[in-house]
């Protein structure tokens, strides 16, 4: 007999990425996956419509859109006659509902994938103690391509590290998109700042204007560009004297960014899976 679908909250249920997830789940893209609790934020004038109709995959399913995390997760407490299918919450949520969500989580023992950018350091403070109690991961960007760059760009930084090859970072996103750098360009700045032996923190320019005199050694600039409907354009340049290395990523549906969420999430909400903090790196089996 085959094991029940893990069963999925959907936080942020009525964004883009949200009713993206929807979709795919309704049609049956992640049979190991059973959505059965779609959540936004208080107050959100959709709730109490079918989350199916919200995201126009058809007929309702019967799962209308909630606001209260609290209570979804009270419902779905086990029963003391039957052993239940795991539970993950699948979260592109607002960011400042990240330490509140974290706590309700860890208390009903439901792993948590995070796809939310944008933390302050309190509020990442608070997500990354969560791996205590329960399987936690946590990805600017799951893209499957995007995090393969990642491990290239790591790869690459390795071999080119003390030869003088300066990182420059170009993203490009819609119009509508609030933070910047993007965290999917944060995520690839981190990579070649670890394989480089720097801090991100302390290398990192966000762009440059007026007279910023020679570029220093050890910095990784940042350069963000805003129009239209771009989904995530990423490139990542090692420039050095006589060449340049361009090593980039175009993404050009947001269906992409839903599908790595659901092999994620079938991932981290495997029965057994220990609490700790992982990466889309594991869900790869990609080397650190």
């Amino acid at each position: 007999m085959s094991a029940a679908p893990t069963r999925v909250i959907l936080l942020g249920a009525a964004g883009r990425m949200g009713l993206a997830i929807t979709r795919l789940l309704l049609k049956g893209s992640a049979p190991s996956l059973r959505l059965v609790a779609a959540i936004d934020r208080p107050a959100h004038p959709a709730v109490g419509t079918d989350i199916a109709l919200l995201a126009g995959a058809g007929a309702p399913c019967g799962i209308p859109l909630a606001d209260d995390l609290a209570a979804a997760l009270a419902a779905l407490e086990p029963s003391p006659s039957a052993a239940e299918a795991p539970v993950v919450a699948i979260d592109f949520s607002h960011h400042a509902a990240a330490p509140a969500t974290a706590a309700l989580l860890a208390a009903h023992n439901v792993a948590w994938l995070l796809g939310t950018t944008g933390l302050t350091p309190e509020e990442t403070a608070a997500a990354d103690a969560s791996h205590l109690c329960i399987p936690y991961l946590h990805a600017a960007n799951m893209s499957l391509g995007v995090n393969v760059l990642a491990a290239l760009v790591a790869q690459a930084a390795t071999a080119l590290k003390g030869q003088g090859y300066d990182v420059e970072i170009v993203e490009a996103h819609h119009h509508r998109k609030a933070d910047a750098p993007s965290g999917t360009a944060l995520m690839l700045g981190r990579a070649a700042a670890n394989a480089y032996g720097w801090q991100l923190d302390e290398v990192a320019r966000d762009g440059r204007t007026g007279v910023p005199g020679p570029r220093p050694e050890q910095e990784i600039a940042f350069h963000a560009i805003r129009g239209g409907d771009i989904v995530g354009d990423h490139s990542v340049l090692f420039i050095a004297e006589g060449e340049m290395l361009s090593l980039g990523h175009r993404m050009t549906s947001r269906d992409t960014l839903a599908a790595g969420a659901l092999r994620a999430a079938a991932w981290l909400g495997v029965p057994g899976r220990l609490p700790g903090t992982y990466t889309m790196a594991d869900v790869l089996g990609l080397a650190h």
